[in-house]
């Protein structure tokens, strides 16, 4: 009446050989047709070993996602504050991350909402249509926006459709990358 479905097996085959090969469960000497995978109590839970592979990332202060905000630089030796991910997370070296609190609305089109946590990998160059932490040399004003380089000038571009948020062009010599966008991270209330 009932049919074997042999997809579902291979896949399961599969999983259950990564598993055991990460040394997060050993498989039990049962038959054949039904494996049984079991918890190795032993040694620490896979949870445990894996939240033990962490670092640190330095919350610099905020960055206007709309209007440009005068702020005052911390170094990363003197953060307002700390967050902690977990190593395999991000695909870029941890020495060189920063984070940012997004104060404002100009890029939600790209999911950067008011109260997300921005991580940031510093560096002072960027390629077109990456998302940048730009210091307006003269206005003396930090905003996170998509770099466009056009001839001589830099556009720093929202991702909002409003019509109160304008692309800001401003020579190229004028504008600094302190960094690029490697990461979003949004804590709900």
């Amino acid at each position: 009446m009932f049919r074997r479905c042999w997809r579902a097996v291979i896949p399961f085959n599969k999983t259950a050989s990564r598993f055991k090969e990460a040394a997060f469960v050993e498989e039990t000497s049962t038959p054949q047709r039904a494996p049984e995978l079991e918890y190795d109590t032993a040694d620490e839970s896979p949870v445990e070993r894996a939240s033990s592979r962490r670092f640190r990332v330095p919350i610099l202060g905020k960055i206007a996602a709309g209007s440009p905000i005068a702020v005052n630089p911390r170094e990363a030796y003197d953060p307002e504050d700390w967050i902690e991910l977990a190593e395999g997370l991000l695909n870029v070296p941890a020495d060189n991350l920063f984070a940012l609190r997004v104060q404002g609305d100009s890029m939600i089109d790209a999911s950067v909402l008011d109260g997300d946590i921005v991580i940031l990998r510093h560096q002072e160059t960027a390629e077109d249509g990456d998302m940048v932490a730009a210091w307006i040399e003269g206005d003396e004003e930090t905003t996170l926006k998509f770099l466009q380089r056009e001839g001589p000038n830099v556009r720093l571009i929202p991702a909002n459709p409003n019509p109160e948020y304008q692309p800001i062009v401003r020579p190229a010599d004028k504008v600094r990358i302190n960094g690029k966008v490697v990461s979003v991270i949004r804590v709900l209330k």
